[in-house]
């Protein structure tokens, strides 16, 4: 019997031996998957992610449609679609000779086009349906996400100029600053030879023409601009050399300060 208690003994001490190392080893192999995902984690927060990189690439190796912005703007003023550039550019033709060749007045042609609506609405309500049967009138309706759509396009890009305006007025860039003045210098000189809505049909018929006799003529058109812009690096060359090297600069003056 003693014996048998011994060994029964000793076997119980050996299973409770097995059950506590299995506990450790179970302990141990969690906390090292624990070790091993908080590392893992550990690498990812610090794994950043890659900033694309900048297209190097010159604005005159790209294509016309990509300088345009591509989409149904860059089509239009490509020709892709003749019968639509055509009917556009006809429509802001006729508003122009309306306006200036026959001096016709805004007023009065919002009036003149009310009342040709209220009569056609009229006539297809009343008069029509009493000899043919005719559809109603269409219901014409802004939706709400149209406009509200609308909206935020036009506050993003009125907050879009005027960022640039601010990065160009801080002094950063002086090439674009003064490229930025003389350009407005040249638009006020030609506001003072028109007025705004000649001004604006002006620039909308050459988006129609310019670009699609850049794209036809690219090689010709990349030669004189080569020249232009090498006369104008010139002539900023002189000036900076005469004028703009002899104005203090924001990093001198806060050299002088520290």
């Amino acid at each position: 019997m003693a014996a048998g208690e011994h060994n029964h003994e000793s076997s119980y001490v050996d299973s409770a031996k097995e059950k506590i190392t299995e506990m450790f080893h179970d302990d141990g192999s969690s906390s090292s998957s624990s070790d091993s995902d908080a590392k893992a984690k550990a690498k990812e927060k610090k794994t950043f992610p890659v900033p694309p990189k900048k297209d190097k690439t010159s604005w005159k190796e790209k294509p016309v449609h990509t300088l345009l912005g591509g989409g149904e703007a860059a089509d239009i003023f490509l020709w892709r679609n003749k019968k639509r550039s055509a009917g556009i550019l006809g429509f802001a033709t006729i508003i122009w000779a309306l306006f200036e060749m026959i001096e016709y007045h805004l007023l009065s042609l919002l009036c003149h086009v009310l009342i040709l609506v209220l009569g056609v609405h009229f006539l297809w309500s009343n008069t029509l349906n009493l000899f043919y049967r005719c559809p109603q009138f269409p219901q014409v309706a802004l939706e709400e996400d149209t406009v509200l759509q609308a909206a935020l396009v036009l506050r993003l890009e009125i907050n879009n100029a005027l960022e640039v305006l601010r990065e160009i007025a801080s002094g950063k860039d002086l090439k674009k600053f003064l490229a930025v003045i003389a350009g407005l210098w040249i638009v006020s000189i030609a506001g003072s030879c028109c007025n705004l809505l000649t001004l604006v049909y002006i620039c909308f018929v050459l988006l129609h023409t310019a670009p699609l006799l850049y794209e036809r003529h690219k090689d010709k058109a990349d030669v004189c601009l080569e020249k232009a812009e090498a006369e104008f690096k010139k002539h900023f060359d002189v000036l900076q050399e005469r004028v703009l090297s002899r104005v203090p600069s924001r990093q001198v003056k806060d050299k002088k300060l520290a």
